[in-house]
């Protein structure tokens, strides 16, 4: 045997080993002839790097650093499932399905594993991409991270042409073991498994990737028509044959009855299961039906996917405390005992407002039913009156602010909130000035919550509009943690933020019941903010989506002094009050442009949003539709693949001299 065949021998029979071990969990050798084996390969390849392949073991390993996610269009989009929560609504999606097929069926039930979906290519049984979801149309590259995770073959069964979906997870015990060791660093912990999961995914270096032991179920074959496999229970055993981990829980189901049996078994049995399951999925067995009951935009109408009872925990309200936020709004929030719910610890919940406290009957030192809403947001379920001891604390509506005790009230009679009246209540500006440094505004980076609240407290600021006028010496007066590279880079990005569009301003001023959509909308139509600040409210209304509510709100808004004062203050700053629709020229208007390497003068992200103003389309990859590369300093491999595709390059310097 030569030193290629010993290659080839040493490679199937790790992959072999590998499958016992992770697939089948029936090893049949130990840790240390497993290790033995696995560096006689890496000793050949080192001798020999011609003969390392795609599929090779050692591709596992990680090491490699992804310069970036490149973005690829999903060959068939990857669709999310409509969500059903209890008996009633799943009996209604059979009716549907009988009304529709008007013919005998049956269901496949299986696990919905609480994970990040992927959906995997191979081209003569090697894996060649994988792409995470994204949207749904588009999804990014993270094949070298994929190939860390011992259940996925990098080398199928058969030598066939195959695109898979499935689900990327981490292991119950994995998670605990990456918190604890975060923890012991001073690193933030992960909320769930999944939250880990996804963050894992997306590192650059694949070694860490590899360090963190994630695992996969696979459940869905995208050319399934070529294979000729007629139905979902044959699409499973033919993953299995293929080499891939498949759900060892899947099911039939002859009818509803047997789906709504099998749910009550694993809601009720699923704190058992190694990994975090929040529901099942109903699917419509045989394909020629699924193709007969077809899809909506976002979901198919063959399946559903049927969640597990939202966990409840009893716990008890320490104290609810009152917090202002950037439009003055007082939202009463419960301080709980600490309590792990759905793998989180939680702490404390919003009672939303005063409406709610009454609705619910909820007092402060009242032991309460908590559970989280959509499994993610935590809610009071109700209020446990038997265990009331008569010590309990009625919550009132406050009539003065919990900060600046100035007055309370509403905007109109049919309002819930109660809000804050003093427009200069420091609480109130220090949210405030939170929105409106935020990206979704003025995007100034830096100025987090706990330099605002610094600077509000030594009356640096005392309106948002004071941002423009901060001096150096302002900044180095607050003391420790201000240096000279942070005050150089915050004034920077304040004097950058001046050129925002319009929405962005009228988003970042915390208009009352003027969000994100409606600042924007408003924008487009009357251009700029003396056509805003000048109309009537029949004139506001013109507007889609502008109701009598929202017209009133921006009219007495605009009419405050206090609101003139500040935009004033704005303008004489600089602050553009223009709509610029995305652009500030044509000069690249629909020339898309990519980027490698570090440039001098600003940042990927700065630089995206130049290319965009002046009506260009940045590309975070380069393909054959790319029209110009820009390079920086240290190039990565996008330089290559611009000279494959004969793509022009430029230097930083060129470009900006040119554009």
């Amino acid at each position: 045997m030569n030193k290629k065949e010993k290659y080839e021998e040493l490679k199937n029979k790790i992959n072999y080993h590998n499958n016992k071990y992770y697939i089948e969990n029936d090893p049949e050798i130990t840790d240390e002839e497993y290790d033995k084996i696995f560096s006689e390969l890496l000793k050949i390849e080192k001798e020999n790097p011609e003969y390392k392949t795609l599929d090779s073991p050692s591709q596992r390993v990680g090491g490699l650093k992804n310069e970036n996610f490149e973005k690829i269009q999903h060959t068939i989009p990857m669709l999310s499932l409509d969500n059903t929560y209890n008996s009633e609504e799943i009996i209604d999606f059979d009716r549907r399905i009988q009304k529709n097929l008007n013919e005998q069926y049956e269901y496949i039930c299986e696990l919905k594993i609480d994970g990040v979906s992927i959906s995997l290519k191979y081209e003569n049984g090697i894996l060649i991409r994988a792409l995470t979801r994204g949207n749904g149309s588009i999804g990014e590259d993270i094949t070298q991270n994929v190939k860390t995770i011992m259940s996925i073959p990098l080398k199928l069964k058969e030598n066939i042409n195959i695109e898979v979906r499935g689900e990327i997870f981490m292991k119950n015990l994995e998670f605990e073991k990456i918190n604890k060791f975060r923890e012991s660093r001073g690193l933030n912990i992960f909320a769930n498994p999944r939250n880990a999961t996804a963050g894992t995914l997306k590192l650059l270096d694949t070694s860490e990737v590899a360090k963190r032991k994630m695992d996969s179920y696979i459940y869905y074959i995208v050319n399934k028509e070529e294979l000729d496999i007629k139905n979902q229970e044959s699409a499973l055993k033919k993953l299995e044959e293929l080499g891939f981990k498949v759900n060892e829980n899947n099911k039939k189901a002859l009818n509803i009855q047997q789906v709504i049996e099998y749910w009550e078994l694993w809601n009720k049995n699923r704190k058992k299961l190694e990994y975090e399951a929040d529901g099942i999925v109903v699917k419509i067995n045989n394909f020629d039906q699924q193709r007969n009951l077809g899809e909506t935009v976002r979901s198919p109408r063959w399946a559903i996917a049927f969640k597990f009872q939202a966990e409840t925990k009893t716990t008890k309200i320490n104290e609810i405390k009152l917090q202002v936020g950037s439009t003055g709004i007082i939202t009463p929030v419960a301080e709980l005992e600490p309590i792990k719910l759905e793998g989180t610890i939680v702490k404390r919940c919003s009672l939303h407002n005063f409406e709610y406290i009454k609705l619910k009957d909820i007092k402060e030192k009242d032991t309460v039913v908590i559970q989280k809403a959509g499994g993610i947001i935590p809610q009071i379920v109700n209020v446990v009156k038997e265990k009331r001891t008569g010590k309990e604390i009625k919550v009132e509506e406050p009539l003065r602010c919990p900060v600046c005790n100035s007055e309370t009230g509403k905007l109109n009679p049919s309002e819930v909130a109660i809000r804050c009246l003093n427009p200069l209540c420091p609480e109130k500006l220090a949210r405030s000035l939170e929105k409106f440094v935020s990206r979704e505004a003025m995007n100034i980076e830096g100025l987090g919550p706990k330099l605002i609240k610094r600077m509000v407290e030594a009356k640096i600021i005392k309106d948002i509009s004071d941002i423009y006028y901060i001096k150096d010496t302002d900044l180095f007066s607050l003391g420790e943690g201000i240096g000279e590279k942070t005050v150089e880079n915050l004034l920077k990005e304040i004097e950058k933020s001046k050129n925002q569009s319009l929405e962005y301003v009228l988003n970042g001023l915390g208009i009352p019941l003027v969000g994100k959509k409606t600042a924007k909308d408003l924008s487009k139509y009357f251009k700029n903010i003396d056509n805003i600040k000048n109309s009537n409210t029949d004139k506001l209304k013109e507007v889609d989506g502008i109701g009598e509510d929202i017209a009133k709100s921006l009219k007495i808004f605009f009419e405050e002094e206090i609101t003139q004062k500040i935009l004033n203050k704005l303008k004489n700053a600089g602050i553009n009050f223009e709509y610029k629709n995305g652009q500030e020229n044509g000069i690249l208007i629909n020339t898309i442009i990519s980027q490698t390497g570090t440039l001098k003068n600003m940042s990927r992200k700065e630089f995206s949003d130049y290319i965009e103003k002046k009506g260009g389309i940045f590309s975070s990859s380069v393909t054959k539709k790319v029209d110009i590369l820009v390079i920086g300093e240290n190039p990565g491999s996008k330089l290559e693949k611009a000279r494959k595709y004969q793509i022009p390059v430029m230097e930083e310097d060129e470009f900006f001299n040119k554009y």
